[in-house]
This record gives structure tokens, C-alpha cells and sequence, in this order.
């Protein structure tokens, strides 16, 4: 008896920026559901930034995330991560 064919196939890993793009593709869907299933939009953010965080810690180590995160005041306050679009 022969071995069952596979129909997958090894892919190239994607770049870099399409993996990012994919993933807060993902990340959206699973925001989009976990609201409409009723959960609180601050709740979700503390959580994904407590992953988030917690992901980064594990990969990199704390002092590393420490230096990292000591950039974000100044990146929130340049607009890095507002959605709105500014108006002309």
C-alpha cells in the first residue's frame, strides 16, 4: 500500500511586510467577532497588548521589549497608530 498523496505544497515564507499585513489582516477578523460576540473593545485591547507584549518578551527577552517600548509615548503622540485620517 502506497503512502496517501499530499496535495500541499512547501511555500516560501512570505516577506516580511505581507506577513505584518496578514497578520493584522487576522487580527482583525478576530476583533471583529470577538465585539459582535459582545466583548468590551478596552478588554480587547488590554488583552492583545498583554499577548502582544507577553509574545515579544518571550522572543526577544524584557530588557529588549524594555528599550522598545520606551519609543511609544512619542509614537503615540506622532500618530503612528491613530486611524483617523487627517483633514485638509
Amino acid at each position: 500500500m502506497s503512502p496517501p498523496v499530499s496535495f500541499t505544497t512547501a511555500r516560501d515564507p512570505l516577506p516580511d511586510h505581507e506577513q505584518k499585513q496578514a497578520a493584522l489582516s487576522y487580527l482583525n477578523e478576530a476583533w471583529a467577532e470577538a465585539r459582535h460576540d459582545g466583548v468590551d473593545g478596552d478588554c480587547l485591547a488590554q488583552a492583545s497588548l498583554f499577548a502582544a507584549f507577553a509574545e515579544l518578551v518571550a522572543t526577544y527577552g524584557e530588557d529588549a521589549v524594555a528599550k522598545f517600548v520606551e519609543g511609544l509615548p512619542t509614537r503615540v503622540r506622532n500618530g503612528e497608530f491613530s486611524t483617523r485620517l487627517a483633514k485638509q
